[in-house]
């Protein structure tokens, strides 16, 4: 059994303790070190070479961005972050820009018993990032590839009318890469299921908009999906799609099924694309921790429909396209700076 050293890194004394003490439940992890700001975490960095850092965002000497910029230059290190959601979200987003591979929210920043419930969920995503390849980590941040616009050959006759994206660790690097290659005049609406907590979805499709030249939005209940429109799942609530009787496809935003892993589900939007669309779907799986994504791909494939997978060696997580790859349901794999040629290709 391998042990994963851990790095943990807050201004916080009392925080420090109670993550080092969640961190030592688990067998493998061994805390090598904490560290009270980011200058001193790039020192022990240097010094003990953890497998994985839990990283606070808001310190008064070197915040977690400054540490997370100047060590994935010097050399790529593995890093969760473990902040307060309502106060950090568009920092947080930033981090997963600098190639922090996943994130857990603090209920609190006072010295309470409360913060013990993120326990599981921290052990959680340390081990997963603990199995992230140090190169794929530098390809998937800002310091790795650039977009390229992907183009539209000829006028073929479209092979799909609907892509829907399933994602989860590393979804929002991949997609921040592959979603501005998608060109402008993209033939057919784009819905994406990126599992990302309350509140962070909304300004993460801003953020994309923003890069992209396709339109990026949250989805909004009864939003008609329209070509070159890319609609985001809102988090805490799944994402299906609804036929009107005038014919339009509009988003419906539900929390039914209740007992799915995740909410929003990609497994749920894509059955229920294959529902309304058939053979005319391509579902796009890409990096993520588990297997959300393989149930919806057999749904699309038992109507005809395509499936494309990301290929492991630029997967962060290669865990729910291997559920797809391994069960035989993958029509085609393609590394993340291929994948918007392929989708064009494929619609």
């Amino acid at each position: 059994m391998n042990i994963i050293k851990v790095l943990v890194v807050d201004d916080s004394a009392y925080i420090r303790k109670v993550v080092t003490k969640m961190l030592s439940r688990s067998p493998m992890i061994d805390v090598v070190g904490t560290a009270f700001d980011g200058e001193e975490a790039l020192e022990l960095v240097e010094k003990y070479e953890p497998d994985v850092v839990t990283l606070d965002l808001v310190m008064p000497r070197g915040d977690g961005l400054s540490f997370l910029k100047t060590q994935m230059q010097r050399k790529p290190v593995r890093v969760v972050i473990v902040s307060i959601a309502d106060e950090n979200s568009e920092k947080v987003l930033e981090a997963l820009n600098l190639g922090a591979i996943d994130f857990v929210h603090k209920p609190t920043s006072l010295a309470s018993e409360k913060l013990f419930e993120i326990s599981d969920e921290l052990i959680k995503k340390v081990k997963s990032a603990a199995g992230v390849k140090l190169n794929t980590l530098a390809k998937s941040s800002g310091f790795g590839l650039t977009p390229r616009p992907a183009r539209l050959i000829g006028s073929r006759k479209n092979h799909a009318d609907i892509v829907v994206i399933g994602t989860s660790t590393g979804g929002p690097q991949a997609l921040r890469l592959m979603i501005p290659q998608l060109p402008a005049d993209f033939p057919v609406p784009i819905a994406i299921v990126l599992h990302m907590p309350v509140g962070y979805t909304e300004m993460y499709a801003q953020k994309l908009n923003a890069i992209s030249q396709l339109e990026v939005v949250e989805a909004r209940d009864g939003e008609e999906l329209l070509p070159g429109k890319v609609l985001v799942a809102k988090a805490g609530r799944h994402f299906k799609l609804d036929r009107l009787s005038s014919g339009r496809i509009v988003a419906q935003l539900d929390v039914n099924p209740a007992n799915t892993l995740h909410i929003p589900s990609v497994d749920v939007l894509f059955q229920s694309a294959a529902e309304l669309y058939h053979e005319r779907v391509l579902g796009v799986v890409m990096t993520g921790m588990g297997a959300d994504g393989k149930q919806g791909s057999a749904w699309i494939k038992s109507q005809g429909g395509t499936i494309l997978t990301e290929a492991e060696d630029s997967c962060v997580v290669y865990g729910m396209p291997r559920s797809v790859d391994e069960a035989g349901l993958s029509d085609k794999s393609a590394p993340l700076d291929k994948l918007s040629q392929e989708i064009i290709n494929l619609v």
